[in-house]
């Protein structure tokens, strides 16, 4: 579905949205997922082991808009590009922002650079330029209301403005629910999360 907001779709990196909440915080299986298959992946196991890894993915898709490629499709194409990689004992590393930039440039034909030093206010301006901002946020975000436990780990889709034009509507491909999937903090608050880092987007002209 679009957001109201901004117009850009909300999703999530696990297929079902009610399952996200019991996946992220109760330890439900993933592979229980019964709409795992809407993800694109080839198997309930395939998908247990990555959904959980593909917040990047997931605001890539949301980035796209309509019309925009599988989870699992935007991953394999990353992976070629190796955004993502396996170690020998098989644990998953990324996103890793140079190589995904390129893949994106490539073959999604979106203008995207890498920031590796963003402060809070330069977000403004990126938005401000018509790009969305994929920033490194920890994943307790979906709860500004308690004390920020570190930043970065997680990342979610900042989309615009808030309408006050004080602070941020990001898509967090993690919420738990509508207010959390698409949500609005102030800068200061979002802040408290933000890991200083990102990669922003365009539609190439």
């Amino acid at each position: 579905m679009d957001c109201s907001a901004c117009q850009f779709p909300v999703h999530t990196q696990f297929a079902s949205f009610e399952l996200v909440g019991p996946i992220v915080e109760e330890g439900l299986d993933p592979a229980s997922d019964p709409a795992w298959a809407d993800s694109g992946a080839s198997s309930p196991a395939e998908y247990a082991r990555w959904a959980g890894h593909l917040c990047g993915m997931t605001c890539l898709r949301m980035a796209l808009g309509a019309g925009a490629p599988s989870l699992f499709a935007l991953r394999d194409g990353a992976l070629g590009y190796g955004a993502y990689t396996e170690d020998g004992d098989g644990a998953i590393r990324g996103l890793v922002y140079a190589p995904f930039a390129s893949y994106v440039r490539e073959k999604h034909g979106l203008d995207a650079a890498v920031h590796r030093r963003l402060a809070p206010e330069e977000i403004l301006d990126l938005l401000d330029e018509g790009r969305s901002v994929m920033a490194s946020v920890h994943y307790a975000i979906r709860h500004p209301q308690r004390p920020a436990p570190g930043r970065g780990g997680h990342l979610v889709l900042l989309t615009s403005r808030t309408s006050d034009g004080t602070g941020v509507h990001f898509h967090n491909p993690s919420g738990t629910s509508a207010a959390t999937r698409a949500a609005e903090l102030p800068l200061t608050e979002f802040e408290r999360f933000f890991a200083g880092r990102g990669v922003s987007l365009r539609a190439a002209v």
